[in-house]
């Protein structure tokens, strides 16, 4: 007899985490093989289903950085520790650690790309020793907007992390600062701190971008101007998954089903299906 893919599981919410007004992460239970940058379909009755990224993977659990957009994800606001979810997955291709292993490696990412490519960091943020270096350049619009200020204070402790937000008054920059130290939170694009980046070797050295496509584009274009080969960058198209399983087309970029193939690719890859 053949299974219904589209059939969801019930999980149940641990923890929620608020970041900003509209972002919470929903800590859920789970117990399976994930990775970073891979996606669940979350739903509720009635209301829809929303693809979510992995956030954080824990023992027993996975977080879903959700932010509140429309009709699902508008409800799934309304739902608190205790109650459970439906989901189905995990879908697509992930982060492999084992591909920045030994490397330096530079994460960029714009807003709430933090969230996929959040694991990634935190491996090795906390495993210093199977990677030459470690930056993080992280962009977000405002202060508010600002995700996983706790992770960023504490991943700066043995990573390069370059915090910066596209406009503050001086009277919020001087606050965000003080809230945010050790970190420095700079005023500027993602973009003008790559020209900043001291790389030993770029055949050693590996670079992650996830965030907005103008974002992508303009920091993939700095990554190869400062001499990184395109088989040593990364992308995660995550923004552009519906079903999960290839049936609906939404995704699909001439003969690639994104939420199949990707959300992840390499650039090598990645660089036909940008944006």
């Amino acid at each position: 007899m053949m299974s219904n893919e589209y059939i969801p599981f019930l999980s149940e919410i641990k923890e929620v985490i608020p970041h900003t007004s509209i972002e919470y992460t929903f800590r859920m239970t789970y117990e399976g093989d994930v990775k970073p940058g891979q996606f669940f379909e979350v739903s509720l009755p009635k209301y829809g289903e929303a693809p979510i990224s992995v956030s954080g993977i824990g023992d027993g659990t996975v977080d879903l950085t959700i932010r509140k957009v429309g009709k699902v994800t508008n409800e799934i606001f309304e739902q608190y520790i205790g109650a459970r979810l439906f989901l189905r997955g995990p879908y697509g291709n992930g982060f492999d650690v084992a591909d920045y292993r030994g490397k330096e490696l530079v994460v960029m990412a714009g807003g709430t790309g933090l969230s996929p490519v959040r694991g990634v960091v935190d491996y090795f943020a906390t495993h210093g020793e199977e990677c030459k270096g470690l930056t993080l350049i992280a962009g977000f619009k405002s202060p508010e907007d600002i995700l996983f200020k706790e992770d960023l204070k504490r991943w700066s402790k043995t990573s390069n992390v370059i915090l910066t937000v596209d406009a503050a008054e001086p009277d919020e920059l001087a606050a965000i600062n003080e809230e945010m130290s050790p970190v420095t939170v700079h005023t500027g694009l993602v973009t003008e701190f790559i020209s900043k980046l001291t790389i030993g070797s770029m055949e050693s050295a590996a670079a992650v971008v996830v965030g907005p496509p103008a974002m992508m584009r303009f920091s993939i274009a700095g990554l190869q101007k400062i001499g990184f080969p395109d088989e040593n960058l990364w992308i995660s198209q995550e923004r552009k998954m519906c079903c999960g399983i290839g049936k609906c087309g939404h995704c699909k970029i001439g003969d690639v089903y994104v939420c199949l193939d990707g959300p992840v690719f390499n650039y090598t890859k990645g660089r036909s299906l940008l944006d």
